[in-house]
């Protein structure tokens, strides 16, 4: 057995485990899902995984929330998706969301900071956004570099960027 078996294992033992707290405490559990509300506002999920939420100041029921977006972001990596969460999280496991949650991702995904963040508090964003049940559509596949891409987009690519002095040499 390799250590990313052991490692799943080790975080299914521990997700069964939160989950038997859970149900033997549902008020605990309202309370986390409840933290996992304010992360993922706070966090800014809602801005590109929900469409048009920056648009409207944030004023889109929460039943719309975090269902992707057809609107892509086109850069040197070619053009990512905000990912519909509701769909993607009900296919996953607390364990495989705590370890997909530290991959690297598209950008521009600040996966970085879901890196960074302790497992209670990615824990309480997977059960925020499970409790709010599937919603909506997939959103497109990522494309290339290259690719045509017939939907909208958002160029993501700076403009008239100073260089930094160790490259401004070249």
């Amino acid at each position: 057995m390799n250590i990313r078996h052991i490692a799943l294992a080790t975080l299914s033992s521990f997700a069964l485990l939160a989950q038997t707290a859970a149900a033997a405490n549902p008020g605990q559990d309202a309370r986390v899902i409840e933290r996992g509300k304010y992360l993922t506002q706070i966090g800014g999920c809602n801005d590109c995984h929900t469409q048009g939420y920056p648009e409207a100041a944030g004023k889109i029921p929460a039943t719309q929330w975090l269902t992707g977006s057809q609107v892509g972001f086109q850069g040197p990596w070619g053009t990512s998706y905000p990912t519909n969460l509701r769909l993607y999280m009900r296919d996953l496991s607390e364990a495989q969301w705590l370890i997909r949650a530290r991959q690297p991702m598209l950008p521009p995904m600040p996966w970085f900071n879901l890196r960074d963040m302790n497992d209670k508090d990615l824990v309480a964003m997977y059960r925020f956004i499970r409790s709010l049940g599937p919603a909506g559509q997939a959103a497109p596949v990522a494309m290339g570099p290259g690719e045509t891409v017939t939907t909208p987009y958002f160029e993501f690519v700076p403009k008239n960027l100073p260089m930094p002095a160790k490259h401004a040499q070249r």
